[in-house]
């Protein structure tokens, strides 16, 4: 194996968020600043102070996977089989008996079991474990969604998942990008997944962690506005296709960003509790920085983690003062959560392929519904409209208040 730094490329994107499936829709409709957002239709919430959500209220696995072997598969699974198939459509690399062990999928997910864990557990508890479907057990475990891609694709090389709360799918970019460098893959398919289901979305209203579940306060999702109240809750799947890049070149493939670095920090703080001071997302950024081996000038664009938390967007637009200096007010940022929802641990996966976006189609997209600025948070956001914009290189950030911080930086190619 050589010791020097390989070349890591993005070579294909699926994505199936509330706001589009397949990366022209999601990067048309980032550009048009069109929130996916809307009443929820998956359960009822007659019971919880809100009923908004990034739902993919139109999704039809069929579409993409046919009529055959479906039943036995949960939700998740579902819309991750399906971002794998865009995705392999759009890399245009066909997986063969001969080269199948070159190619490995590494996906990021947390909650992606619960609903089906608690399917399984309500027929247990009630009908007796003899009375379970047994075709229902594979879905229990958190890595049925990653597994499910390999077998639906013929994919015999690596295959992981990581669990990591908000930085799961950024986590699992990152993993695969240190298998591209130790030689052990050629192509990954890496990203995320997280389900809209009623125990996720209890748990967010019970924790008081989504907009409008306080009583007294509206739903809004409006990220770096004074207005903020909480997250809007989201789901959805991504798979971007990270290549070495002379395999790539050789096999013609379509460049459409490069992958410079990433940068990871734990942080733990208290429970539930993002750190005041931003120590974990300010290394993490400095990392990434470093590891791509450039500085904050050359940083065009920062896709934020900002969700419309009054904490969280507070903290990391003083990490980007503090990390950037003056640069800081010249580097557009902005928040494609404002338009998709916070969706757990696929967010880092929509970011990325937003940042692709950016670099391979010459727009930042805006962050909606910041109409009310917030005095502590000052940058550039982007308000509202997207920008035509050449961008160079792109600064991708995600954390959580249980301690993960994870940033990435991708770079135009041609």
């Amino acid at each position: 194996m050589s010791s020097a730094k390989k070349r890591v490329v993005i070579s294909g994107v699926g994505v199936i968020a509330c706001t589009g499936a397949g990366r022209e829709e999601f990067w048309r409709s980032l550009k048009e600043g069109r929130t996916g957002y809307r009443p929820v239709t998956l359960f009822e919430t007659d019971e919880f102070r809100v009923n908004i959500a990034g739902e993919i209220s139109d999704f039809d696995a069929t579409r993409y996977l046919g009529t055959k072997g479906l039943r036995t598969l949960d939700r998740s699974t579902r819309l991750l089989v399906a971002a794998s198939r865009l995705a392999i459509a759009d890399t245009k690399f066909q997986t063969t008996d001969e080269n199948t062990d070159d190619v490995g999928v590494s996906v990021g997910t947390t909650l992606g079991s619960i609903k089906s864990i608690s399917d399984f557990d309500v027929v247990t508890i009630k009908e007796g474990p003899r009375y379970v479907n047994p075709a229902l057990f594979p879905n229990t475990v958190i890595n049925s969604p990653a597994s499910q891609v390999s077998i639906w694709n013929n994919i015999q090389g690596f295959n992981s998942t990581i669990s990591n709360g908000f930085t799961s799918s950024l986590d699992a970019m990152s993993y695969a990008y240190d298998f591209l460098q130790l030689e052990r893959a050629k192509l990954i398919y890496a990203g995320g997944v997280e389900e809209m289901c009623v125990l996720t979305f209890e748990g967010f209203h019970a924790l008081q962690f989504m907009s409008g579940s306080r009583e007294g306060e509206p739903f809004i999702n409006c990220p770096f506005d004074r207005r903020r109240n909480g997250i809007t809750f989201g789901e959805g799947a991504c798979l971007l296709a990270m290549e070495e890049y002379t395999h790539a070149k050789k096999r013609g493939a379509d460049i459409l960003a490069e992958v410079l670095g990433f940068g990871y920090y734990f942080d733990p703080f208290r429970l539930h509790k993002y750190n005041p001071r931003g120590t974990g997302v300010k290394a993490a950024m400095k990392s990434a920085l470093d590891n791509a081996g450039i500085t904050p000038r050359d940083i065009g664009y920062i896709c934020a983690n900002a969700n419309s938390t009054v904490a969280a967007d507070r903290i990391e637009t003083q990490a980007i003062k503090e990390v950037f200096g003056k640069r800081a007010y010249e580097v557009p940022v902005s928040s494609i959560k404002s338009m998709t929802g916070e969706c757990f641990s696929v967010s880092g996966a929509f970011a990325a392929a937003a940042a692709v976006g950016v670099l391979r189609e010459g727009f930042v997209p805006p962050t909606v519904n910041l109409n009310e600025p917030d005095p502590e948070c000052d940058l550039d956001y982007v308000p509202n409209t997207s920008r035509a914009a050449k961008v160079d290189k792109a600064l991708v950030t995600t954390f959580g208040p249980n301690g993960s911080n994870c940033c990435m930086v991708l770079g135009r190619c041609g």
